[in-house]
């Protein structure tokens, strides 16, 4: 056999190169939006999950405010409640919509989905960060239908109040969706993350200022609602909403105070910046689970 044909041979059968996925940015950003996707998916096809999530802040809305709006002594003549609970319920609809999306990894790891996320060829923290963006765009967009009903409690219309608002909702849904993943990283069971949800969320939801203004507390409920990260949420979206309305200035400072440390006001920026401070912090916590053995 000649050279030649023995290398026509050789070229023949080699194998041609191929690129085993995983180690670029590229791919952890496809994996990114995949899970992001699946996010989206799973909430536009649960109508259901959609009805049944505004039921409870509409409730909240009408009945409630409307019951306290008579007992309720605002300082002002003609002041809705509802109103002043507009964007509590805001907030109760982020925190609730969010910490659920969780609970969809609990169901993932039971019935071994899981498993085969944690396989793929990308690295894990790519799936965590997807995972917090979907949760963050549902909560989000299930805020945003809350935000139709202004109009009927007093709240405008405003197109700057409603860009804010959004933007608001969203950095609160990101903070709260990491939280939740990051629960849920290490729980296995269904059961035990309700619970544990119901353990976090009720007392973020009622110490946050939402239902009551944060004035005149005693000194052991004041320091609790300055715990609560879910305070320097609500107090953000209040204050805007009273910076579109017409309220008396005695009247502002009773119903949407500034958070203070030991007398020292807040600012907003701060307020605001704290919380994607807490849902940086809670992501690479979650980052860090997740890159455990399973």
């Amino acid at each position: 056999m000649s050279t030649t044909t023995s290398t026509s041979v050789q070229r023949s059968f080699e194998i041609p190169q191929s690129r085993i996925a995983g180690g670029r940015f590229r791919d952890d950003l496809r994996g990114m939006s995949v899970v992001w996707r699946r996010e989206l998916i799973r909430f536009i096809r649960n109508r259901v999950r959609i009805v049944v999530a505004l039921v409870q802040p509409i409730l909240f809305l009408f009945v409630l405010g409307t019951g306290l709006s008579p007992i309720v002594k605002t300082g002002s003549h003609g002041f809705d409640f509802k109103t002043f609970l507009f964007p509590g319920i805001l907030g109760m609809t982020v925190l609730f919509t969010a910490m659920f999306s969780a609970v969809s990894i609990v169901w993932d790891r039971e019935f071994g989905f899981m498993r085969e996320m944690l396989v793929a060829p990308v690295r894990r923290s790519s799936l965590v960060v997807g995972k917090c963006a979907g949760g963050a765009t549902v909560a989000t967009l299930q805020g945003a239908i809350i935000i139709v009903l202004a109009g009927l409690v007093g709240v405008p219309y405003s197109p700057v109040l409603i860009i804010t608002l959004l933007a608001e909702m969203a950095l609160t849904a990101f903070g709260v969706t990491a939280l939740g993943v990051t629960v849920a990283a290490r729980i296995s069971q269904v059961e035990s993350f309700q619970f544990v949800m119901q353990l976090l969320v009720l007392p973020m939801f009622f110490l946050s200022g939402a239902v009551f203004p944060l004035t005149d507390l005693p000194q052991w409920l004041a320091v609790l609602t300055r715990i609560d990260p879910l305070s320097y949420a609500i107090a953000p979206m209040r204050s805007a909403i009273f910076e579109h309305i017409k309220v008396s200035p005695s009247l502002l400072k009773t119903l949407a105070p500034s958070i203070t440390w030991d007398g020292w006001k807040v600012p907003l920026g701060m307020e605001l910046g704290l919380i994607a401070l807490a849902g940086i912090i809670l992501l690479l916590v979650a980052v860090i689970q997740f890159s455990r053995p399973e």
